[in-house]
């Protein structure tokens, strides 16, 4: 393998790392904070998880951002990439965990992860026109 290839897997990595861990550390933190239930008890108020799917968005944006940014080419490719390992990771989570959040918020997370990190990579190729 070349060189190329180990930067686009870094990419790819860099950015899945980052919205994992921020979302975890979100839902943590609004744990801690006595906001969100103790995990593993559910997550069924509407809000709850509405706000989880803006904070999850908002850094899935940021992901797509952070992989197009660290690409050594072609951005939206990494971009979409992450996006379609985005939804089988929201896929597998919905299936393990169909019982703990009301059904409408695991498919969301599957629907939305593509166009998020879309969106970032779109915004980081329209920041490299202006610079």
């Amino acid at each position: 393998m070349n060189k190329t290839i180990f930067k686009s897997i870094g990419a790819i990595l860099a950015g899945f790392i980052t919205v994992v861990v921020l979302s975890i550390g979100t839902d943590s933190m609004l744990e801690s904070l006595g906001i969100f239930p103790p995990p593993g008890t559910g997550l069924f108020t509407p809000w709850m998880l509405m706000l989880a799917l803006v904070y999850r968005c908002a850094y899935t944006v940021l992901g797509g951002y952070i992989t197009a940014s660290l690409a050594p080419d072609r951005p939206m490719r990494h971009a979409i990439i992450l996006g379609i390992i985005g939804i089988i990771a929201a896929t597998l989570g919905a299936a393990a965990g169909w019982n703990l959040s009301q059904h409408w918020y695991p498919i969301a997370l599957i629907i939305t992860g593509l166009p998020c990190t879309w969106l970032g990579g779109k915004l980081k190729t329209k920041s490299n026109n202006f610079t």
